[in-house]
């Protein structure tokens, strides 16, 4: 029973209300990807369940299979599970050439007949990817039945690795994230990778485990099952708190706090059950945009309830639960001794704060890009390195947000003192035209070796003439320059590279074929998801795959060893570039490279040829 001084489910609900306003898309999107994963709230996804239709194959009767498993693939692996390699293997290859020729007349933009991801897909859908696997198998093995044997051995093994790392302990993930929204006004995404940044991810993973494994035991009796679920019901609660705790211990301290209270958990669970048949009415679309983060945030008031009833009566075990500013908001005088950086350069910031004018400060706040490699630029640099650091250890100096400085479990960090963020540096004019060049070289090497490998030839790709394909260099320039006030968001700067990308390859290509009557240096036909031959998936995604590794690896790197060339030296090296690729583009206007291997893209080549996206580029 609850103590007198306990709040009532009323009053817990009422809080967990207030939270789920202030943190309403936050808790939703976690509840969301729980449902995906699997971890929980399945059932909230009925309404997006749409089961493939049945397939055109017709073979003799199967086994029953669940049925959103496409047909055709459950086919192959029944017969090659049955033994029937050869009879898997043809109605592989008879399914990807159904499903190859069904796209050449269907919509082009789903075209699967060429490329690296069309492949990836014809090899899922039609089961040769099994077929293939079973095949190295048997190869290495000399046992069919031996290869069969390993082949489950590792599907499973992958399997229960992708449930022990990802699927049971997104329950310890959310439970965290809903426990510093109950206290804290934001509580920003990257909270979701804590685990990794206190380094407790693999041992959270076992102590999951370790309960997942106690509550299937009990499951096989009479009754266990019932009573040890609210058993065991705190302990994602418990090492969402303390990551740190060993599992045997995480699961008695839950089984302590729990005593006497499972009857009253019982209940409040029953209390949702109106907003469960709400969501059975609604095809699941009111779990999702309420009741699902509603319940996940009354039942965390409710841990912070049964957590502070443990403390009181000290329970054995309670001081492990040893994160208080998880619960409440330190001190002022704690947050100064943890923030004293941050708090001393919030202070100075209005006093010493370095500004630029005119020309000189359009470029380098919108366009990343210094004119000059003045002494004043670079203080401008080192200045807006530190006020980006501040701004992100701002939140916790206000108590808007956790203090991890204040964790009980130290979380890591690079160094304590504000340091310059070295991705969101200022480029200076004179970088910024080496490193054009330096990836046009880049792209350059990449697709000749490319040729090289495949065709066994050297060819020179590209429009121009010399060793360099522009679109390369444009297309890294553009992404630091143009996309420049994302770099503090990699997930909107993955983003903004694939559209950037997309407009600046269609338009390329479409220019191309204009100046050129129709002439094309590359088409991306028959490429899963391609537009008009003009750009793909696949294209896309390599391209947005690569502008992060810019953003955020190379481009850095590049610039640190060009700003050790004196400048009696970089800025002739640069005019000298760019008057050689000048002469390459007046000559190449009128004589541009083309030929084989270059502009010929007849079907029937490209099928035999390329395994790869053909990113051949000005």
């Amino acid at each position: 029973m609850r103590g007198n001084s306990m709040p009532t489910r009323k009053e817990m609900k009422r809080k967990a209300r207030r939270a789920l306003k202030r943190h309403y898309i936050m808790y939703v999107a976690i509840c969301l990807i729980a449902a995906y994963v699997g971890s929980e709230f399945t059932s909230s996804l009925n309404v997006l369940d749409v089961t493939p239709a049945s397939g055109s194959y017709h073979t003799e009767e199967r086994l029953e299979r669940p049925s959103g498993i496409n047909e055709g693939f459950a086919d192959v692996m029944y017969d090659m599970l049955a033994g029937d390699e050869e009879d898997g293997k043809a109605l592989s290859d008879e399914l990807k050439a159904e499903e190859i020729e069904r796209s050449r007349t269907g919509n082009p933009a789903f075209g699967r007949s060429r490329g690296v991801l069309a492949s990836l897909v014809n090899s899922v859908t039609s089961g040769s990817i099994v077929v293939s696997m079973l095949a190295a198998l048997h190869s290495l093995t000399g046992s069919e039945n031996l290869a069969i044997l390993i082949f489950i051995l590792l599907g499973a093994a992958f399997l229960f690795s992708i449930w022990f790392f990802f699927v049971n302990i997104f329950k310890v993930i959310s439970r965290r994230v809903f426990l510093e929204g109950r206290v804290y006004e934001k509580v920003p995404f990257q909270r979701m990778l804590f685990l990794l940044r206190v380094k407790k991810w693999t041992k959270v993973s076992c102590t999951m485990f370790l309960a997942s494994l106690y509550q299937l035991l009990w499951s096989l009796t009479i009754v266990g099952g019932f009573v040890k679920y609210f058993s065991y019901y705190l302990v994602p609660y418990i090492a969402a708190e303390n990551p740190d705790i060993a599992p045997g211990e995480a699961i008695r301290l839950s089984r302590r706090m729990m005593k006497g209270h499972k009857w009253e958990c019982f209940v409040f669970e029953m209390s949702f059950f109106p907003w469960l048949l709400l969501g059975g009415a609604t095809f699941g679309i009111s779990e999702i945009l309420y009741s699902n983060p509603y319940r996940a945030a009354f039942f965390s008031e409710y841990y912070a309830d049964m957590r502070a009833e443990a403390k009181k009566a000290h329970l054995k075990g309670s001081e492990l639960l040893n994160d208080t500013y998880l619960y409440e908001m330190p001190e002022d005088e704690l947050i100064y001794l943890a923030y004293e950086d941050v708090i001393s350069a919030l202070i100075r910031r209005p006093k010493d704060i370095l500004k630029l004018s005119g020309v000189r400060k359009f470029f380098a706040d919108q366009l990343g890009v210094l004119l000059t490699n003045s002494k004043t630029e670079k203080e401008y640099e080192q200045m807006q390195g530190r006020l980006v650091k501040m701004e992100l250890l701002k939140d916790a100096v206000d108590r808007k947000a956790y203090p991890s400085r204040l964790s009980a479990v130290p979380e890591v960090e690079k160094r304590q003192r504000i340091e310059t963020i070295h991705y969101l540096r200022h480029y200076s004019i004179w970088s910024i035209v080496l490193l054009f060049f330096i990836f046009s070289a880049i792209g350059w090497v990449w697709e000749v070796s490319l040729h090289l490998v495949t065709d066994g030839e050297f060819v020179n790709r590209g429009v121009l003439h010399g060793p360099w394909l522009p679109i390369y260099g444009g297309g890294g320039v553009l992404i630091l320059m143009l996309l420049n006030r994302l770099r503090k968001r990699p997930v909107l700067e993955f983003i903004g590279i694939v559209v950037l990308c997309g407009c600046v390859e269609y338009t390329t290509s479409f220019v191309l074929e204009i100046l050129h009557n129709g002439e094309r240096w590359w088409d991306y036909s028959g490429y899963f998801l391609n537009l008009n031959g003009r750009i793909c998936a696949e294209g896309l995604l390599v391209f947005g795959i690569g502008g992060i590794a810019i953003v955020y690896m190379l481009a850095p790197l590049l610039d640190n060893q060009i700003q050790r060339i004196r400048p009696w030296v970089l800025i002739p090296l640069c005019l000298i570039l760019l008057t050689a690729f000048t002469v390459d583009n007046v000559y190449s206007a009128r004589h541009p490279n083309s030929g084989k291997g270059i502009t010929d893209y007849e079907e029937k080549t490209a099928c035999l040829q390329y395994t790869y996206p053909p990113y051949t580029y000005l």
